[in-house]
């Protein structure tokens, strides 16, 4: 077993410590008691009681919510069904067109995407609401979705779905009970990360929302542009742990799936 160098341990420390020491500070001061958001003051509570009281930000958060959801379950169907026609449709008529325009959102601009996306909703007189805003966050998420998913259908042990065909089951019903469960995890892992990227998201849905719907991180940066408060600090460390749960509980998830995977796979290989 190769232990671990001076120098690889040093720079994981320092990358770790780039990355989460701001973090760290900013739930710190989410507990201070006065207003300025560098001067410790003492601890209190009082900047999350005010923030429950804010209805501004509760609105935009449930907003956010909202769109985090139906964005990433359309982005996830979408991007699954992109993924199996990919990978198991063979060389079809217009296959390197199909494939460019499923990725190109990965190197797209976000300013690119979110101005040709109004442009679009303007042209065809689609007022700028929640339903933009989630048309916008599937058009960009899905991409990711079809290269999580194609990935493990690109190792999928075909001669499993051949042997549900062989036992009589319709091609639907194969991927049902048989590939669906499979691919579950990479399913659930593009899930979250579709819902993250529709939770983060600030350009796109700058050019996409309307005076009805604002997003969380719209109105984060609207009142960071008028100087930090305190409420934003613990709206901030409310959100760290909301991520923080989703991100473990995803975890458990996928490996209690794995874990049963192998078992499943074990006991078909000791009934053989």
């Amino acid at each position: 077993m190769n232990r671990l160098s001076w120098f690889n341990a040093v720079s994981l420390t320092l990358g770790f410590a780039f990355l989460y020491i701001p973090m760290v500070i900013l739930i710190i001061f989410s507990f201070n008691d006065g207003k300025l958001v560098t001067v410790w003051s003492g601890f209190s509570t009082r900047w999350y009681g005010e923030l429950v009281q804010n209805e501004a930000f509760l609105d935009a958060a449930w907003v956010t919510l909202r769109v985090a959801v139906f964005s990433s379950t359309l982005a996830t169907v979408l991007g699954t069904a992109a993924a199996y026609v990919m990978v198991r449709g063979g060389r079809f008529f217009g296959r390197t067109l199909f494939s460019g325009m499923i990725y190109a959102p990965l190197v797209m601009p976000e300013v690119i995407t979110g101005l040709s996306l109004l442009l679009l909703f303007i042209g065809i007189g689609l007022d700028r609401g929640i339903l933009t805003i989630v048309l916008a966050h599937t058009t960009f998420s899905m991409c990711f979705v079809s290269v999580v998913v194609s990935s493990r259908l690109v190792t999928f042990d075909r001669s499993l779905e051949e042997a549900a065909l062989d036992l009589g089951c319709s091609p639907a019903q194969a991927f049902r009970l048989v590939t669906l469960p499979i691919i579950a995890p990479a399913v659930i892992s593009g899930w979250l990360l579709a819902f993250t990227l529709s939770l983060d998201d600030l350009v796109i849905a700058s050019f996409t929302s309307g005076p009805s719907a604002t997003t969380l991180p719209i109105k984060i940066f609207s009142a960071v542009r008028l100087g930090v408060s305190p409420e934003i600090n613990a709206l901030s460390t409310l959100m760290i742990a909301v991520v923080t749960v989703g991100v473990i509980t995803a975890s458990l998830v996928t490996k209690r799936a794995m874990m049963k995977q192998k078992q499943d796979e074990m006991a078909a290989a000791r009934a053989e």
